[in-house]
């Protein structure tokens, strides 16, 4: 096709986008040559993010909306059975039907054991395209389901437009490329752009074939270092990549720059405690000593102040089913390996927003003459105090139920034990990760064990969420 032939489909597209649905049946009889309907489409799809433009399933398309968008969201069960076909396509592609056995199933199985132990041991992943194979095979379904996990939750207060640019720094195999784009309606329009400078840029470009008509791709094969920005973005991703990179504060410093004004910065990590609190420093570089703003989880309640504790925080949300590609290649170790060394499907992660139009998930300031800061719990110890903060972790106890707190203020680590639940006090135990608290007449004590506070929640303790 032409490139006259491109622009009179798109000036006929850019003048009915304002009068009806358009019709590739239609406009092909007002273009030179009259294309066949089907390259008239190809043409459409190609200009649809310039012009603002979704498909629909009866293949007109129409202007996207200008909302956010609205997702029913349960929780991740299992790894779609489409996304678990691409990728065993590609298994079969590189290694034949019986990739999980013989030599192809104990190199992809001694990857697996190796990139782990260079994880542990702090060290780089070297890829190849073997190393990213087994990379997929262990990682993208639980990347998938922590995607699905944090975005889910932008979604629902309003933070993810119908709309959607989006920067994917260090995007990897894919897992939170493919987890957003199922969590997308299908009449959202995402321009995605990932920075993946390895082989696993391939394993990439292959399964976002798999994903919507309205998902418009971009790979950009370039270190996040030397990535030109030279665009806004409604959200800018680092998804288990900060840790990676040699200056991880910096970095996403530079990439605060190209966020829209109303644009959110997300970075994930896994909940181990080097890389959560990892993160954690470079969210208190740019939010307590920078440009932005902590939107959440994680809170500022207390004006001039900022948390200096560790930040060891962590969400946790329930399993999912194992994928049958991560099950083949544990059958295939044989009796004596670990069955367990080649399955993953935890989805615990420690992740935070930034925003830079100082926008917070949490608008709440404590009265100073009702409640305690954290930052001033020592000369509580051994009394009752009212105060208010964030539940940051499931319970981390196989005895009384503890579970770490924060106000935003506190230098040290706070935990919330439940010495005795009562229906006063049970919003505790039953509260999701980040939600607000208000606790009335909680015992502090100084733990020397975990050189901690501890706020005793016992029978003549009130807890509600606010």
């Amino acid at each position: 096709m032409s490139a006259d032939q491109r622009e009179q489909i798109r000036a006929n597209a850019k003048y009915l986008r304002e009068v009806r649905p358009i019709d590739p049946e239609e406009i092909f009889e007002y273009v030179d040559g009259r294309p066949h309907p089907a390259v008239v489409r190809e043409t459409l799809r190609d200009v649809a993010p310039d012009l603002g433009l979704v498909e629909r399933a009866d293949g007109t398309f129409v202007p996207v909306a200008d909302d956010p968008i609205a997702v029913e969201f349960d929780g991740v069960s299992a790894f779609p059975d489409s996304h678990t076909r691409e990728l065993e396509n590609l298994l079969v592609e590189a290694y034949g039907s019986g990739w999980p056995d013989g030599e192809s199933g104990d190199r992809l199985r001694d990857l697996i054991r190796r990139f782990k132990e260079s994880y542990f041991a702090g060290r780089a992943v070297e890829y190849d395209t073997d190393t990213a194979l087994a990379y997929a095979i262990y990682h993208l379904p639980d990347y998938y389901a922590v995607a699905q996990y944090v975005l889910a939750d932008l979604a629902r207060d309003g933070l993810l437009s119908h709309h959607l640019r989006v920067l994917d720094v260090g995007a990897g195999v894919g897992g939170p490329a493919l987890g957003l784009a199922d969590l997308l309606p299908g009449d959202a329009l995402c321009e995605y752009h990932a920075i993946e400078p390895s082989p696993a840029a391939d394993v990439l470009d292959s399964l976002l074939e798999s994903t919507g008509r309205n998902v418009h791709p971009t790979i950009h094969r370039t270190t996040a270092e030397d990535f030109e920005l030279d665009g806004e973005y409604d959200l800018v991703l680092f998804a288990n990549s900060l840790s990676e990179l040699d200056d991880p504060a910096g970095t996403a410093r530079r990439y605060l720059d190209a966020l829209a004004p109303d644009g959110s910065l997300v970075g994930v990590a896994p909940a181990d405690r080097e890389t959560s609190i990892g993160l954690r420093r470079v969210e208190r570089a740019l939010a307590d000593q920078g440009p932005a703003t902590c939107y959440g989880p994680t809170v500022r309640l207390w004006p001039g102040h900022a948390p200096t504790d560790r930040g060891w925080s962590f969400a946790v949300e329930p399993d999912f089913s194992v994928p049958g590609f991560q099950r083949r290649l544990a059958d295939g170790a044989g009796p004596e390996a670990d069955p367990d060394a080649f399955v993953n499907v935890d989805v615990q992660f420690s992740h935070t927003v930034l925003r830079t139009d100082g926008k917070r998930r949490v608008e709440f300031t404590p009265d100073p003459n009702r409640a305690a800061k954290m930052a001033e719990s020592e000369r509580h110890v051994s009394n009752r105090v009212d105060c208010v903060a964030a539940k940051l972790s499931r319970s981390l106890s196989t005895g009384n139920p503890l579970y770490k707190v924060s106000d935003g203020s506190e230098s040290v680590d706070h935990y919330a034990v439940v010495t005795r639940e009562t229906g006063l006090n049970r919003a505790l135990t039953t509260a999701d990760y980040g939600d607000l608290l208000a606790f009335e007449n909680a015992l502090v004590l100084w733990n020397d064990d975990e050189e901690a506070y501890n706020l005793v929640v016992d029978d003549e303790t009130v807890v509600d969420r606010l």
